[in-house]
């Protein structure tokens, strides 16, 4: 008797063996200088060598598409932030940094349609902001362990400092490998680490703001 476990192990190999063709034309159209936006399904289906009907049996459209590109590089960048403690100090977080630029680096095309998609299509903001969302769960979290144990001034807002953290340092790091040839990616890792470490989690004591006396 013939394996039916066998032929559906075949059928979800091509099925994945063609995702993935889709995939993988697609980042390789984005690096090559494709526009997403212009970008239509039916050169997405060609250069991939598959018809149109079998794009749409593997996704829904170009938005579904994208995030699930995004999403692995996002996944990613995720893994080697989280993987960093206070404890480990500023030259460890600058070395993090400097993995997250070269994933940076590695994904600009692709995080460049994701901005430029986000700023008219809800479901692709949406998607992005859940995903750095992750970020600042954990950076919260460190911010707030740090501060129980006296290390992080008390004053500090985890969730204002998060938003400026994470939000900025990711606008900060694709701005930053769309206009840097690689020669700056030492520099911006180290100061995007300094910012982190002397601003929030080692800010000086005696630096807290203070409001000025409203004027009479």
């Amino acid at each position: 008797m013939p394996s039916i476990t066998r032929r559906r192990s075949d059928a979800a190999d091509r099925r994945g063996g063609v995702e993935t063709q889709i995939l993988d034309t697609v980042a390789r159209l984005l690096a090559e200088g494709a526009g997403y936006t212009e970008l239509g399904v039916q050169r997405i289906a060609a250069e991939s060598g598959v018809a149109r009907s079998t794009f749409y049996l593997y996704f829904a459209d170009k938005t579904q598409l994208l995030l699930r590109l995004a999403a692995t590089t996002n996944q990613t960048s995720f893994g080697i932030t989280a993987a960093w403690r206070p404890e480990h100090g500023l030259d460890a977080l600058t070395s993090t940094f400097a993995e997250v630029v070269a994933t940076y680096r590695a994904n600009a095309a692709l995080l460049t349609a994701v901005q430029e998609t986000s700023a008219y299509d809800p479901a692709v903001r949406e998607f992005w902001n859940v995903r750095l969302e992750a970020f600042r769960d954990n950076a919260r979290q460190l911010i707030a362990a740090e501060q129980h144990a006296g290390r992080t001034p008390a004053d500090i807002d985890p969730a204002a400092a998060t938003h400026l953290m994470i939000d900025g340092g990711d606008r900060f790091l694709l701005r930053h490998v769309t206009t840097d040839d690689g020669s700056g990616d030492t520099a911006a890792a180290r100061e995007l680490a300094a910012t982190w470490w002397y601003g929030i989690f080692r800010r000086p004591a005696g630096t807290e703001l203070r409001r000025r006396p409203a004027k009479v």
